[in-house]
């Protein structure tokens, strides 16, 4: 799958992790957003239709949303 729409949100840096979510997958229906605490191990094989969303334990987003 190739995908062709927005695939990086800095604007979502300070915001609440389900609000950045929700805005990541309307912004760009072809991905999932996921939102996971800051220092959670992940898999790092690159998907283009997965973005995660990391949080901080105030569930504050820490890192800019991009596809990964």
């Amino acid at each position: 799958m190739i995908n062709t729409g927005k695939n990086s949100w800095p604007e979502l840096v300070g915001k609440t992790g389900v609000v950045a979510a929700d805005i990541v997958e309307k912004e760009n229906p072809l991905v999932n957003a996921i939102v996971i605490l800051e220092g959670t191990p992940v898999t790092r094989d690159f998907r283009c239709d997965r973005v995660w969303v990391w949080v901080n334990t105030d569930g504050v987003v820490i890192r800019t949303p991009i596809i990964t």
